[in-house]
């Protein structure tokens, strides 16, 4: 991971400010650029086979998404960005995906960047970069790759299902984040579920050998989905103080409500940072449980054999005269006297609850 970290950012290195190289690995067959048009009275969905098709939508009256998966076409990329008269910075950012969450005020527009988080086929987290652009009447979106979180806002501005239709392009910049944030608490879940089946194996003794580096996995998945929601709280107290025309005032309350689930969302994670901590310490007392018992039972062995070591000892020195070798019953007294003594010392450890 490390290593690929370096490659990353090895791809940067002595380029100029604005240069657009995508730093990710995902890549597309193909650029996929789908388009809403939409106002209250009708809903145009397309899908486009070429950048320059999505330059006429600028001009609409109406409010348009344009969606772009496939971050590897850096100059069809380049080109949406130049007829929308978008910064180099900007562009830079959108193709490098190792961006912090953030938002970045200009006279036209706004630029959001966030973590889209999902659960791939191995139950680890998958976190993508998502940049928006929100402009007057338009809302551009960035994507490394296709599959997302936004069926469900596809479907209500195709229904014309709640307000969607009906806002402008500062809503729809809204349910899309919203979608994303609401998407993490099914990975808020998914963690949830990994810690308490952690606890059930440690408590039952049933813990694999690989627990030790599951917990630790599980520990760093934890710090990444913090890394990608903490700095969203800030993206959206700036967009509720942002005094614009981009943001009207009857949206900022709905913002509002995306600041609270990141509140709760970010108090899962505090928690669930605190459980991991504890399943840490739980699985080392377990062990360390389990090597008292151990010693325990030697010791116990051990006191045990002592004496019955001791007698052995003392009547198997090579001395000429020991009285009771020439005794005819001594071999039966000698075995009777160290079964009394083992069955009696048994006795006294469990009446000292020691077994």
């Amino acid at each position: 991971m490390a290593k690929n970290r370096v490659k990353k950012q090895h791809k940067k290195l002595g380029k100029s400010p604005g240069s657009m190289i995508y730093t990710g690995e995902k890549s597309t067959k193909k650029l996929f650029i789908e388009v809403f048009d939409y106002n209250a009275e009708k809903c145009i969905e397309k899908e486009l086979t070429s950048i320059q098709d999505a330059f006429d939508f600028k001009l609409s009256n109406s409010v348009t998404w344009i969606n772009i998966n496939g971050l590897n076409h850096v100059e069809d990329i380049e080109k949406l960005g130049n007829h929308y008269n978008l910064h180099p910075l900007v562009l830079e950012d959108i193709v490098s995906i190792s961006q912090r969450p953030k938002i970045d005020e200009y006279d036209d527009y706004l630029f959001v960047v966030l973590k889209m988080l999902s659960v791939d086929e191995t139950d680890s987290i998958v976190s993508e970069q998502v940049s928006f652009v929100l402009g007057k009447g338009y809302v551009l979106s960035f994507q490394e790759s296709e599959g997302d979180v936004f069926d469900a806002v596809r479907e209500r501005i195709r229904q014309g299902k709640g307000r969607a239709r009906t806002m402008q392009a500062d809503y729809l910049l809204y349910i899309l984040m919203d979608a994303i944030v609401d998407h993490y608490f099914t990975i808020i879940e998914a963690l949830g579920e990994k810690i308490e089946d952690y606890e059930d194996s440690i408590f039952s003794g049933l813990a694999s050998k690989t627990i030790n580096k599951d917990i630790q996995d599980l520990k760093r998945e934890i710090l990444r989905v913090r890394r990608a929601i903490f700095p969203l709280r800030e993206v959206i107290s700036r967009i509720e103080k942002h005094e614009s025309t981009l943001i009207l005032k009857k949206t900022k309350t709905f913002y509002r409500d995306i600041y609270d689930h990141l509140i709760q969302v970010s108090e899962n994670i505090d928690i669930y940072r605190e459980m991991i901590w504890s399943l840490m310490d739980m699985y080392m007392t377990t062990i360390s449980n389990k090597m008292n018992e151990v010693m325990k039972v030697l010791t116990i062995m051990a006191s045990i054999f002592i004496p019955l070591t001791f007698i052995a000892g003392i009547y198997g020195m090579n001395f000429d005269y020991i009285p009771e070798l020439h005794y005819k019953y001594s071999y039966f007294i000698l075995w009777g006297v160290m079964i009394a003594m083992f069955v009696g010392m048994l006795y006294y450890f469990k009446k000292k609850k020691w077994l």
